[in-house]
């Protein structure tokens, strides 16, 4: 399900993300998910498209951060 909010995020990223690392997983995390619910636009149609959003989210994360010691992400 989209989140409307950031602080409707998992504690998992409200918890290690700066601010503006969970608004980019937020609004990668909500594009994808209308992208992936159709099972011919994921590479494994058998994989569920709940993990399949949160991949895509954290990846669009890993452009601009970086997780340092600890668990928490910095800019790169």
């Amino acid at each position: 399900m989209p989140y409307k909010t950031d602080s409707d995020l998992p504690e998992k990223v409200k918890d290690h993300l700066p601010k503006h690392g969970q608004h980019i997983y937020r609004e990668a995390f909500n594009n994808a998910y209308e992208q992936y619910q159709d099972p011919t636009k994921r590479r494994d149609s058998k994989e569920e498209p709940e993990k399949v959003v949160h991949k895509v989210a954290w990846a669009a994360v890993k452009n601009k951060y970086e997780k340092g010691e600890g668990g928490q992400w910095y800019e790169k």
